[in-house]
């Protein structure tokens, strides 16, 4: 019999003809007469377009359940970059302002100088959480914060710090906060990634290992943003083809999606492949929604003034809208907090723009009925030293205390936890490491931290290594 146009195509479309070697011609031709004889003795039905063959097209970012109930169901990370001085912020020390200008003993015979606040601390709230002058309106929150005060670190190094911050590790690139997050609690939104990094210029240090998925799949990856550009096609540039129709790109990526298919399944798969690919995935749907969620000009022009004009106004109000659009983890950076001379008007500045911002973000998180599921974080990569610096008006660098608070979903407010010494020097009670609170971060949004793990390189991978208690206190 002749075959007819019908059945050419029908033996020629498949894509995974053009892959087979003929030892996998062989192994499916044997393996294919085995399944029948089962299926004839065990009564099922294998042949190709039944149930059984049937392909099952559940997104990676699917919202997936954990493994209690959650707390929060989304996170913003205000990550304050440089190391804010503690003992200037959220950590009141009245005795080293007694001390003021006295000298302490140091290493090796070099005596220091005590360096007292310049700020005033007040009580804030119902609670009477004291917090520095130089937050005014996160201090209209304070029922809503518990503020860590005994957190440490290992290595006071900018890079070091601030990549451990977000990933837990010191020397191997591992997964971020946020991309454990969407990996174990996926999306509530397919048209947009699970995690975004803001960040308003130039790259933190560390750069993409902030925000990177390491070994876990590429699709739960932060995409980096930079906020400063003022025109959204260049903030979110090349999501949009000025060549190819949506139709076309979308057959584009369909092709390419199952040329990889058969070659992962010939080969191992390349992550580097993959991540590329689910980038592309990505910016193809993301020409529908992003363009929306990072236009504020769409935003009443009360709420605009609310939040500002500055830097960090900007990106806080792009980053509710994240949150409101349905991204799971919203980063935003807002560094310079480096201060190791003229402290006192530097550390007022960059407070004074981060604050207005976000205390308008809190608020607007509260009438919108957000808060209680959203965790809020803010705090940097270590603290800073209690005596005055080589230039005698700011502060170097220390990982033996500084402080960290979080807000929203399942935080008991208006709560101070752990302490450092009288000084400041050190945390000295109920001590913090940055594993504790990548744990309570994990228990918060209904993880186990000890279970959510990743199989890679023959072993379990978890965010928090082999360390991490969860910070039950500060849970409501």
């Amino acid at each position: 019999m002749k075959p007819t146009q019908q059945h050419i195509n029908e033996h020629t479309a498949k894509i995974e003809d053009l892959f087979m070697t003929r030892r996998q011609m062989l192994q499916r031709a044997g393996l294919g007469f085995g399944a029948m004889s089962l299926a004839a003795l065990e009564g099922m039905d294998f042949l190709p377009g039944t149930s059984a063959f049937a392909e099952k097209s559940l997104s990676p970012l699917a919202p997936k359940q954990p493994h209690f109930p959650v707390k929060a169901q989304r996170v913003i990370h205000i990550f304050a970059q440089g190391a804010p001085s503690h003992v200037d912020t959220w950590d009141p020390k009245p005795l080293l302002k007694q001390r003021h200008g006295q000298s302490e003993p140091g290493v090796g015979g070099n005596d220091r100088t005590l360096m007292g606040s310049p700020f005033d601390f007040k009580p804030s709230g119902r609670s009477g959480l004291p917090i520095s002058e130089v937050f005014p309106n996160i201090g209209k929150h304070a029922d809503d914060i518990a503020v860590v005060r005994s957190m440490n670190t290992n290595i006071p190094s900018h890079e070091v710090a601030t990549v451990m911050m977000n990933t837990g590790s010191l020397r191997i690139i591992k997964p971020s906060l946020g991309s454990w997050v969407v990996y174990g609690l996926g999306s509530e939104n397919q048209n947009l990634p699970g995690f975004i990094s803001l960040r308003p210029g130039g790259n933190p240090p560390g750069a993409s290992k902030n925000w990177n998925s390491a070994f876990l799949p590429g699709v739960y990856s932060g995409s980096s943003i930079n906020t400063s550009l003022t025109r959204i096609e260049d903030m979110i540039a090349n999501i949009r083809s000025p060549y190819t129709t949506i139709a076309e790109q979308r057959r584009q990526l369909d092709l390419i999606h199952k040329l990889n298919f058969k070659h992962s399944q010939n080969l191992q798969k390349e992550s580097k492949l993959e991540s590329r690919l689910e980038a592309y995935e990505m910016a193809f749907k993301m020409q529908t929604e992003a363009t929306d969620a990072f236009d504020i000009s769409k935003e009443p022009e009360s709420v605009r003034r609310r939040y500002g004009t500055s830097r960090q106004g900007r990106q806080m109000l792009i980053a509710r809208r994240l949150l409101e659009k349905g991204v799971r983890f919203v980063q935003v950076w807002a560094g310079g907090w480096d201060h190791h001379n003229n402290l006192e008007q530097s550390l007022r500045a960059r407070a004074t723009e981060i604050d207005g911002p976000a205390g308008a973000l809190m608020q607007d998180l509260k009438d919108r009925g957000m808060m209680d599921s959203t965790l809020v974080m803010w705090g940097g990569e270590f603290g800073r030293t209690v005596h005055s610096g080589n230039n005698g008006n700011g502060r170097d660098h220390s990982s033996g205390g500084f402080s960290q608070w979080l807000a929203g979903g399942g935080i008991k407010g208006g709560t101070a936890y752990g302490a450092t010494d009288e000084f400041g020097h050190r945390a000295v009670e109920n001590k913090v490491h940055i594993h504790d609170l990548h744990a309570t971060i994990m228990a918060l949004m209904g993880f186990d931290h000890e279970k959510l793990t990743y199989r890679y390189n023959g072993r379990d991978f978890r965010l928090t290594d082999n360390f991490g208690n969860v910070v039950k206190d500060i849970i409501a």
